[in-house]
């Protein structure tokens, strides 16, 4: 795991990007690497992974004055997050376009057109959304009607950070990883939305 994935598992964000204070003494043990001494760590400054999306704020010890005891996450970093383009790689909609949806199986050929899905609803990962680094596999051919649907229990979630469940289209799991609840180091993996493929080809190996 990350150095920053690990702070957020220890920070808990909410679906605003909002952590509680996290102490300094509570780096020990599983988290001791996120340690430091006195200035802000490399993994929590200006241009880290962790800053790129989040506003790192940090408070002084009362006794010193000086020296950094706590640290928390106060939004998304939209100075940032602002300026990533929604756009996709031409390659990987040419890819992707010419495939059948993978919900409902139909194709551009029949009248309806397809789709390039993020599989990742939330568009938070900055790697994806880049078309520098974005990869083929980060997306998925869905029709109008499919995507229009994701995209509509995509919101729920981000509001409530309650997974969607899938046994509501009858399958008997809810999902092949994570739970009910969001969680930043699974995030969209495991939800029937993120990719049905994979959440059926999961299901047929078991």
């Amino acid at each position: 795991m990350a150095i920053h994935d690990l702070f957020i598992k220890l920070a808990k964000p909410n679906a605003q990007g909002i952590s509680r204070w996290v102490s300094k003494s509570e780096f020990i043990k599983f988290y001791k690497s996120l340690d430091f001494n006195n200035g802000l760590p490399s993994w929590g400054r200006k241009f880290s992974t962790l800053a790129k999306k989040y506003n790192v704020e940090t408070d002084k010890s009362i006794t010193s004055g000086v020296k950094i005891d706590r640290i928390r996450l106060n939004g998304f970093n939209t100075s940032i997050t602002s300026n990533i383009s929604q756009s996709i790689q031409q390659g990987i909609k040419k890819q992707i376009g010419s495939k059948r949806c993978a919900i409902l199986g139909t194709h551009w050929s029949s009248g309806h057109k397809t789709e390039v899905d993020h599989k990742d609803g939330r568009k938070q990962d900055l790697r994806i959304m880049n078309t520098a680094t974005q990869r083929l596999e980060d997306f998925q051919p869905l029709s109008k009607p499919a995507n229009d649907a994701k995209r509509q229990f995509c919101k729920e979630c981000k509001g409530t950070d309650k997974r969607y469940d899938a046994k509501l289209l009858g399958y008997t799991v809810s999902f092949i990883a994570g739970t009910i609840n969001y969680e930043n180091q699974i995030g969209c993996k495991g939800c029937y939305w993120h990719d049905p493929f994979a959440f059926n080809q999961a299901l047929a190996l078991k």
